[in-house]
């Protein structure tokens, strides 16, 4: 368990280290433009089809959960490439 917690916290500080030159010295709003960009162009997407991939591994090789892994990574994918829509949809509802 504590191994599982240990790779949770390693992910975090790369994905923080990674993000990081996006929201040195710049304003609030263009730090999560920024952050929306290359979230949304870049690393959704790839998890996403890493998800999807997973899941058709899972199929394939006959684990009996195999269903419900691609039933959930289709539904992540919808969401996930769908969120530049949804976050469009939110700002237009906002302003």
């Amino acid at each position: 368990m504590q191994n599982l917690s240990t790779r949770g916290m390693g992910l975090v500080a790369l994905c923080a280290i990674a993000l990081m030159p996006l929201v040195a010295h710049a304003s609030v709003e263009s730090s999560l433009m920024g952050l929306k960009t290359t979230l949304l162009s870049g690393l959704l997407p790839i998890l996403a089809v890493m998800a999807l991939g997973f899941a058709a591994f899972q199929f394939f090789t006959g684990n009996p959960n195999a269903k419900q892994y691609l039933i959930y990574a289709v539904v992540g994918s919808v969401i996930l490439f769908g969120a530049q829509s949804i976050v469009d949809l939110l700002s237009r509802v906002v302003r």
